[in-house]
This record gives C-alpha cells, structure tokens and sequence, in this order.
C-alpha cells in the first residue's frame, strides 16, 4: 500500500512539474502583454506591478498596427475549409482503401504513411513555384495545399479506426437501399465522429499556427495571424515592439484554446481507436 502511494505521488509530482514547464511559456507571453517594451526586457519574469503595468495599450496598439481583424478572418477561413476538406476527405479515402482490397490501395495506403516522415523543408521552394503557377497562392487557393499535407496522419488514423468496424453494419444500409457513398455519410462516418474530432482538433492548431506555409504561399498582401503579427511588430532595423507582439501573442492563441477545451475529451479516445484497432 505504501508502494502505491509512493508511486501516485510520484507520478503527481512528476506530471505537476511537466505541467509546470509546458506553461511556463504561455505565463510569461501574457504578464508580458502588459508590460512596456522596456520592462519586458529588464524584467521578463516578473509580474507586472504599478510600475510597470501598462493596461490595454499593448492590445489596443497590436490590433491598429497588425491588421488583427483582417488577418484572423483570412485565418479563420483557411483553417475551417482546411480541416473540413481534410476531414472528409480523408475518411472517405481511408474508408476505401480498407474495405476494397487490391495491390494499388496498399501501395497508395503506404505512400500516404511515407508522406508523414517527409520534412516540409525538402519541398518547399519547388512546392511554392507550382503552387503560384496553378494559382494557389491564395486564401482559398491554400486550402487544397494544407489537405495535401495534412493527409498522410490523417489517413492513417481513419484507416485504423475503420479496420475495427464491422462489414455488416454496411451490408445491412446496403440491403436497404443505400448506394455506397450513402453508406458512408448515414453510417460509417457517424460512427468516426471521435477519431473525426481527434483528426479535427490536431490539423486546426497545427494550420491555426502555421508561418512558413502561408508566409512562402500568400506573402504579405494576404496575411495571416501568425504572418501579421510576426511583420507588424517588426520595426526598422530589426527592431520589435515586444509588447504588442506579446498582446497579439495572446489574442492569437485565444480561439484555439477554446476549441481544443471544448473538444478534449475526444482526443484521446480518438488516438488509440485509430491507432490500436489498425
């Protein structure tokens, strides 16, 4: 008994200091959005008192300066049509690839596992140069782009959950009428709603927060959150406004921690049926 309780504390311990590190960052992002530039680099950890607490300015001096309402709109656009388009694409080509079974779909089921060890970097500057050439240089152009990166994880995960259902739910919507891609969008893909969520949540903070895509694709006349703010708080001769880039920082951050806290629940249910079951 004295064994357990030496291991539940621990590991409380242990998770409480790993809580503590991975927060750490955020907590200095958002005392220092209240801070002038100057006390954030003389004084980065500590809270803001009576000297040093500059109020709303820094948010109120971001927005104006970083285009914030223009560049979240552009960035709300592309991340919801990306992860719609990533979502249901994926899991009807998971869903296939799994129940038709033939050479082809084995070699383009392991092609999409190989395109998740490919680094972005080895073709970014051959990506950008077709990508401007079929005119997807764009803030819808970009959608089809994020679906092609975000397919392989994706796919992988569907597949597994997939593999872990039964034919004959299918057979039966079948027998009763349904054609084939009435069987998925009635049957198959309510029961993907966890691992759909899952899918959802780790391709919106990862699009969400993305620079280099966006900032390599649409440049600076269709900026993006992360974009905007990295060149509004920039200044001349490099240097940086770092409250405001601290104050945008934070209301950056703000919708997709509301969305990943009302969705959680579903993240890890959603790993191991995908990855399990397969």
């Amino acid at each position: 008994m004295n064994n357990r309780k030496i291991s539940n504390a621990f590991s409380f311990s242990f998770l409480l200091i790993l809580s503590i590190i991975f927060l750490f960052p955020i907590y200095l992002v958002f005392v220092n959005s209240f801070k002038s530039k100057f006390n954030i680099i003389g004084e980065p950890f500590t809270f803001p008192n009576s000297d040093t607490f500059v109020g709303f300015e820094n948010y109120l001096n971001g927005i104006e300066s970083s285009g914030l309402i223009s560049a979240f709109i552009r960035t709300l656009i592309i991340t919801v049509g990306s992860v719609l388009a990533i979502v249901i694409f994926t899991s009807m080509t998971a869903w296939y690839l799994v129940r038709v079974k033939s050479k082809m779909n084995k070699v383009i089921y392991y092609l999409f596992i190989f395109s998740m060890i490919v680094p972005f970097q080895m073709v970014m500057f051959t990506m950008t140069s077709i990508c401007a050439k079929l005119g997807l240089n764009s803030v819808i152009g970009i959608i089809p782009v994020y679906l092609g990166f975000g397919s392989g994880l994706s796919v992988f995960m569907f597949s597994g959950f997939v593999k872990g259902l039964p034919r004959e739910i299918e057979e039966a919507a079948m027998i009763d009428g349904c054609s084939p891609l009435k069987s998925f969008f009635y049957v198959v893909f309510p029961i993907l709603k966890p691992t759909a969520i899952t899918v959802a949540i780790l391709n919106a903070m990862w699009i969400w927060n993305d620079f280099l895509l966006p900032y390599l694709l649409l440049g600076s006349g269709n900026k993006t959150l992360s974009v905007a703010i990295q060149l509004a708080m920039q200044g001349a001769y490099g240097a940086i406004d770092w409250g405001g880039f601290m104050a945008m920082l934070v209301l950056s951050i703000i919708p997709i921690i509301i969305f990943y806290l009302l969705c959680q629940k579903y993240i890890i249910k959603g790993v191991i049926d995908g990855a399990v079951k397969g």
